[in-house]
């Protein structure tokens, strides 16, 4: 995934941005970098991802001498320093800003203002599942239905399971996506291996153990971004949860399942 810059101007927009690394912890963070124009446009220039907390006119001021086209400009939203309102300005449809948007707002409480055609999407939600050799499923089903309760989800709000293929042996694992009634799916430590700088937590132990620093936040990225069949990124809605015998995590996207 290409990478996020969070620009921020004001007291306030710094205080937004350490609340957005929060969803995005793999995001740089600049403060009121100098020469402002000059650092936007490298970030933008090298594919980074950008969050500007500023005024629009500020963003499309520093942005317009550097537009190629829609196929290769990042996206880029802009936020008022307060949070209220997310506007994706660039490549909306195909640089994902508008489902970025409504990602972000949803995190934030706030309200998405998308101007370009709209194609209806739907939030679709993943859980990522990690556990001892052996686990039953009582351990498993208790975490899940726990988690989702904290969080105000329920069951049926879950589209697929996901794992590391070094688990698709377990009677645990299966006996659960059975009584959820959902598909699951494992993935090689290698393809998780390229969600490591999205969790919120790399493991050593668990790299020393599988060959990728976490399986149920990776696992819940991979499959997300594969559930709806394009690019667009997922997020960690959940991070990691665990209990003695699992691991649990939820990532969410915005698409539509294909047919």
């Amino acid at each position: 995934m290409p990478p996020i810059t969070l620009i921020s101007l004001t007291e306030p927009g710094r205080a937004l941005a350490e609340r957005l690394l929060t969803l995005l912890p793999a995001a740089d963070h600049l403060h009121r970098p100098q020469p402002f124009q000059d650092r936007v446009r490298e970030r933008f220039l090298t594919g980074h991802r950008l969050i500007l907390l500023c005024a629009v006119g500020i963003a499309v001021r520093t942005l317009a001498p550097v537009l190629r086209d829609k196929y290769q400009d990042p996206a880029v939203l802009v936020l008022d320093e307060h949070g209220r309102f997310v506007v994706p300005i660039l490549s909306g449809h195909e640089g994902g800003a508008n489902e970025w948007a409504r990602q972000v707002a949803q995190f934030l409480g706030a309200q998405h203002v998308i101007t370009g055609a709209q194609r209806y999407t739907q939030p679709l939600l993943v859980a990522g599942l990690g556990c001892n050799r052996g686990c039953p499923l009582e351990p498993l089903l208790a975490l899940l239905d726990q988690t989702l309760a904290r969080h105000g989800l329920q069951r049926h709000e879950l589209r697929a399971l996901a794992s590391i293929e070094l688990k698709q042996d377990e009677p645990g694992l299966h006996r659960l996506a059975a009584t959820l009634g959902l598909p699951i799916h494992f993935y090689p430590a290698a393809v998780l291996r390229d969600y490591s700088d999205r969790l919120s937590r790399k493991s050593e132990i668990v790299f020393r153990e599988t060959g990728c620093y976490g399986v149920a936040e990776a696992a819940a990225l991979a499959h997300a971004e594969r559930l709806v069949g394009h690019d667009h990124p997922a997020e960690l809605l959940i991070p990691k949860q665990k209990n003695a015998d699992a691991t649990l995590a939820v990532a969410r996207i915005y698409g539509n399942l294909d047919p």
